[in-house]
């Protein structure tokens, strides 16, 4: 027979961390992650501040464990979408992944991908868990780019990523094009669903789902 390892105790550690999450994202939604507060959340639990505080010790934690699921749930879909290696999506399938994430929960989006949390610092585990996204992509980039041509010149910039990768130092074996690829695709992408998500082109008259295809076109067509 298979027990559990939790305690009463512990699971309801648990339990109220979890509604503690949750009201955070409603304030988040309401008034944005500056804004956050743990006291407002403790009064809208019924609860004091310092009981509140046995949960987590400060803002800060809160927030780096909201980011922290972000960050997992992001990985996760990327994961997912490789289908455990048997079926490598691509940058194509890797960029829609990401919109279809973004679009489910903007709030979510803009904690880990808009404006930093003013005073706030994550720490070191975090950035592990976005290397797992960036590991995804570098794989699909490495994967997208021609070989290069023996003898000839890098690009301006791919020679200056030779000598310049250490966003990129747990995939040495990725060329400066690939580096160079997963940048355009990371920083051009999230152009377009900062201002999608928020409402830039509303009024505009356009489709922002088809204007993000055709930018994916460009980016995966050689």
């Amino acid at each position: 027979m298979t027990g559990t390892t939790s305690t009463p105790r512990e699971r309801y550690r648990q339990q109220v961390r979890e509604e503690v999450k949750e009201k955070a994202w409603q304030q988040i939604a309401g008034s944005g992650a500056s804004a956050l507060s743990l006291n407002a959340i403790a009064k809208q639990m019924g609860m004091s501040g310092p009981a509140l505080y046995r949960y987590f010790a400060n803002r800060d934690e809160l927030i780096t464990e909201l980011i922290r699921d972000a960050y997992r749930s992001l990985a996760d879909a990327f994961i997912a979408a490789d289908g455990g290696g048997a079926g490598r999506p691509g940058l194509a399938g890797l960029a829609r992944v990401l919109r279809r994430w973004a679009l489910a929960d903007p709030h979510r989006y803009f904690l880990i991908y808009g404006t930093p949390v003013p005073g706030y610092h994550a720490p070191q585990d975090i950035t592990a868990i976005s290397q797992e996204l960036m590991a995804a992509l570098l794989e699909a980039c490495t994967a997208a780019v021609p070989p290069p041509v023996p003898g000839a010149e890098p690009a301006p910039f791919e020679a200056h990523l030779a000598d310049h990768r250490e966003w990129a130092a747990n995939h040495p074996d990725a060329p400066p094009s690939a580096l160079h690829l997963a940048l355009t695709f990371w920083s051009r992408l999230h152009g377009v669903l900062s201002l999608e998500l928020a409402g830039h082109f509303t009024g505009m008259g356009l489709d922002p789902a088809l204007f993000y295809e055709a930018e994916v076109a460009r980016l995966v067509t050689p």
